[in-house]
């Protein structure tokens, strides 16, 4: 495959998963007449051989993160049905097999392992948190399937078994961080949940500050899942910085910016930018505890194009016309449509093809086109910041003059040299 070997070699190692059957024998899927050998020496059990082709969907259904995973496993439902009702992929209808990863990643593990090895998918998609996909990590590389994963994270990672279709983090953080020192923010306070993303997110914003003279007034984590946030607002109001800087996930927003207008905090005193926050949170949280906010992500709903409404017109008319769009669910829709024209490229569903044939296939996504660098397998991607307004939708207030190349080691940063080894 024509993968720089140095990118993958290099990637972050994911901490090791306890599974109750990584040994499980693969022919016990049942013999197919598909069955082949991949370039990691594992057992494929695919079934290329009916007119009908699996793929898994590996979302929170249930737990903290629910809230915002139940509409990414909504759009890859939506992805599906557009592909299947224009003749499917390779002449092939594609089935979706659908489990709960329980924002737990030890599940996600667990699911990733039952979807690649009982059920027999082509790919999976899904995942949300660092740590969910952390623990999914080694299971696709050892069981050699592939995983597409659609949200925004910390960059610092590459593996040739996951597509990264949400942002890195210089097609998101940076961007912010860009923003607000060109609004003339001095300093930041910096709020997150307590896990992979938000620490390593804080340790690239806290090496951009010192090359910038931003001052870090202050650093909280939380668990996920907290909903009391009265401390650390309270630490928050009192530090008197320039604008906060937020790497909360999942419900524990709602908390936070309820707590935030409560105590008289708004965007005019202190602004806070969320990289975890989209249109569905705002609706959990209420438009008027956070009107005025800004958010960093690649797609709004109130994206102007041709494929966006589109996009959006389909959502409404499947889900509900109250059903807002929002950048994790754009990204899941558009990685459907990346595997499908990746497949369709290589003619061929099996791994080591569809990795071969990655670099440089594009889909035309509500957000705008994006492209896969074959070399660390995510994808360019327009970088926007919008502003949440009172009817609960968000609206794009700068936007990078094009899609911007990942680099998800921040190689192109001298400030950030050193960051992917610590």
């Amino acid at each position: 495959m024509p993968v720089a070997t140095s990118t993958f070699a290099r990637r972050a190692v994911a901490a090791p998963v306890a599974l109750a059957a990584v040994g499980l024998v693969l022919s016990a899927c049942g013999s197919k007449a598909t069955d082949s050998t991949d370039a990691a020496g594992s057992d494929s059990c695919v079934d290329t051989s009916g007119d009908t082709i699996k793929v898994g969907s590996l979302n929170s259904l249930s737990g903290t993160m629910a809230i915002s995973e139940v509409t990414v496993r909504d759009s890859i439902a939506l992805a599906v049905e557009e592909i299947n009702a224009n003749g499917g992929v390779l002449g092939k209808q594609i089935r979706i097999v659908a489990e709960d990863g329980a924002s737990e990643p030890t599940v996600f593990a667990e699911k990733a392992e039952k979807l690649i090895s009982s059920d027999c998918v082509a790919a999976v998609f899904g995942g949300w948190t660092s740590s969910s996909r952390k623990a999914m990590l080694p299971v696709f590389e050892d069981l050699n399937s592939l995983l597409y994963y659609p949200v925004q994270y910390e960059g610092l990672e590459s593996s040739p078994n996951i597509f990264y279709t949400g942002a890195t983090t210089n097609q998101q953080i940076v961007p912010a961080l860009d923003y607000l020192k060109e609004k003339g923010v001095r300093s930041l306070y910096l709020v997150g949940s307590d896990y992979v993303f938000p620490q390593t997110a804080n340790r690239i914003i806290r090496a951009y500050a010192e090359a910038n003279g931003i001052e870090i007034k202050g650093e909280d984590y939380t668990p996920l899942g907290s909903t009391d946030f009265s401390t650390i607002v309270n630490k928050v109001r009192t530090a008197d910085a320039d604008a906060v800087f937020n790497t909360l996930n999942g419900d524990s927003n709602v908390a936070f910016f309820r707590e935030y207008a409560n105590v008289g905090l708004t965007a005019a005193d202190m602004p806070v930018i969320s990289v975890s926050i989209a249109e569905e949170e705002v609706v959990g949280i209420g438009a008027q505890n956070i009107a005025g906010q800004l958010t960093a992500w690649n797609y709004y709903q109130t994206v102007d194009s041709a494929e966006n409404t589109a996009f959006v017109d389909a959502y409404k008319a499947k889900y509900g016309a109250n059903k807002p769009t929002s950048d994790p669910m754009e990204a899941a829709y558009a990685s459907v449509y990346l595997w499908k024209n990746t497949v369709e490229k290589a003619n061929s569903f099996a791994v080591a093809d569809v990795q071969a044939a990655a670099d440089g296939v594009s889909f035309d996504a509500p957000e705008g086109t994006v492209t896969i660098d074959g070399d660390n397998h995510h994808i360019s991607k327009t970088a926007r910041i919008g502003e949440i307004r009172g009817d609960g939708l968000i609206y794009t207030v700068w936007e990078s003059s094009g899609a911007i190349e990942p680099d998800p080691y921040l190689e192109s940063y001298d400030w950030a040299a050193g960051l992917s080894g610590s």
